[in-house]
């Protein structure tokens, strides 16, 4: 921090705050077991990491403080502390925010800590200001410690050496002044973005809920009768073709059994092909021109979950979860697995195959889809994922990826999760099960097209949003570099130094510590 502007100074940040009632520049908080709830006004309560955002206090995430133990209030949040996290995985250790407002008895947990800023050196929006800028960001992850980035922590000691440029008093109040007006107009701008975005995620669901109960293609069926397959003739149809394969199938094994046991019964007796899902459907809705039939129905091979496999250099390739992205499978998301080729022939990758995710922590990722649009190198799959094969006779993949991920199987997805430590989770019974409804095959065809279309302009759209909304963000840290650097408002010279200034905490804390020493020695 060298060239500062006049009249500014340079020092660590346990320079310019108060000491606290421990005598420490920083005071730590304290994890209970508390209740799931949140505290009632007027209960005490104890504050949840979350409570803490980048530059926002949110003091409705808490916990209730249980009525048998007695609260601290020496660790309750006031108005004008900066409360920091200091432990958690890497993007959330190291978090900041000032409390502008608060109601009464929350106390901070361990897992954070706050200070305050000397009031006669320090404005607290300047230094919260401060604290999210870019540049202090990467010093304060330089200062985490930890074995892995899921579990880091910042120390009271680390964090009390970051540097802090100070302007003169008057100065600061000047710089808050004008980022916070430069602040307002961004943030206008991002509500109109946000909001924006908002009504895409409505519009595509819209979309997708008119392009499944059969009105987005009402004209293209009055105009088309003669490609449209009647839904009777369509049931029968897959009837008919199910039991084809199924015969073909037990064919192929008793073939196989009786090579096997001319062989002499070396290795394991071929299975038996297992009897196909029970072909259920619902009759035509009112509303709806198609009939409804169970994922189960139009599959072309049993639903099977992938293996648990450990990481192991020079290993088989596997997919990680990760490879479930906006749809597709992308295959290069892969690690190296203890398993051979032999080991994972059966839970090899096939182009149009389609993976869902069998578990997540959040109940709206959980189910997931995606299909593999490219054709696959040798990779096999996970136990995190179950593979869905569809009888291409009957259903599209693309068809029934774009029905799965729609909120009408969402919303069966959702329903049929449980969750185990945190873990969402579906199985196989539950896909089978899933309902959907089926068109024909042409009928298939237009529904995607027309959807391609309109969701390639929706995701074009989502994209300049996504990128207007980066752009603020870069506006911001551009604000902050310009503040924190003496360009964004002139400076005065008849503003107080900020030299003098520390001089005066410096004095002030030297005669602080003498009186203590005079009452201990006497």
């Amino acid at each position: 921090m060298t060239d500062l502007p006049p009249g500014w100074a340079a020092t660590k940040i346990t320079e310019v705050v108060e000491l606290q009632a421990n005598g420490n520049p920083f005071q730590q908080g304290w994890s209970p077991q508390c209740e799931s709830r949140p505290a009632a006004e007027g209960e005490w309560g104890v504050l949840k990491t979350t409570a803490i955002q980048h530059g926002e206090f949110w003091a409705h995430e808490n916990k209730a403080l249980p009525s048998k133990l007695s609260p601290r209030p020496q660790i309750e949040v006031r108005q004008g502390d900066v409360l920091m996290t200091c432990a958690g995985p890497r993007n959330r250790c190291g978090v900041a925010c000032l409390v502008q407002s608060t109601r009464t008895k929350l106390m901070m947990s361990g897992k954070m800590y706050r200070f305050r800023p000397h009031s006669e050196a320090l404005d607290a929006k300047f230094l919260s200001s401060f604290i999210r800028l870019h540049e202090t960001q990467l010093r304060i992850d330089a200062m985490k410690s930890g074995i892995s980035d899921s579990g880091l922590n910042l120390t009271h000691g680390r964090f009390g050496e970051l540097p802090i440029v100070i302007p003169p008093l008057n100065e600061q109040r000047r710089i808050v002044e004008k980022i916070e007006a430069l602040f307002d107009e961004i943030d206008k701008g991002v509500e109109s973005l946000t909001a924006a975005k908002a009504a895409l995620g409505l519009y595509r669901q819209s979309l997708l809920k008119a392009a499944f109960d059969g009105r987005l293609t009402a004209d293209w069926r009055a105009q088309n009768p003669d490609k449209l397959e009647d839904p009777q003739t369509l049931l029968a149809r897959i009837r008919k073709e199910r039991e084809a394969r199924y015969k073909a199938d037990l064919a192929g094994w008793r073939e196989a059994v009786v090579n096997w046991r001319e062989g002499g019964e070396k290795g394991k007796k071929p299975p038996k092909p297992k009897p196909q899902t029970e072909f259920k459907y619902q009759a035509t809705e009112s509303s709806s021109p198609w009939p409804v039939t169970s994922v189960g129905a139009i599959l072309s091979a049993p639903l099977i979950n992938g293996r648990s496999v450990k990481d192991k250099s020079g290993g088989f390739p596997v997919l990680r979860l990760t490879a479930l992205k906006n749809g597709k499978i992308v295959l290069s998301e892969q690690k190296e697995g203890n398993w051979t080729r032999d080991e994972a022939f059966p839970f090899l990758v096939e182009y149009d195959d389609i993976f869902v995710a069998r578990g997540n922590g959040s109940k709206k990722l959980v189910g997931i889809g995606g299909r593999v649009l490219d054709q696959p190198m040798p990779v096999a799959f996970p136990d995190t994922m179950i593979r869905v094969r569809l009888d291409a006779s009957v259903v599209r993949p693309d068809f029934f990826l774009l029905c799965w991920n729609s909120w009408s199987v969402r919303r069966q997805i959702e329903d049929a999760a449980r969750t185990t430590a945190g873990i969402y989770k579906i199985n196989q019974d539950h896909v089978s099960g899933f309902t959907l409804p089926l068109p024909c095959l042409t009928e298939q065809a237009e529904i995607v097209r027309i959807l391609d279309t309109r969701l390639d302009a929706a995701d074009r759209l989502a994209t300049e949003i996504d990128a207007a909304l980066s752009r603020a963000d870069a506006l911001r840290q551009s604000i902050l570099k310009r503040a924190f650097s003496g360009q964004l408002v002139p400076q005065d010279p008849t503003d107080e130094p900020a030299s003098a200034l520390l001089a005066r905490i410096q004095q002030e804390r030297a005669a602080t510590s003498k009186k203590g020493k005079r009452k201990v020695s006497a």
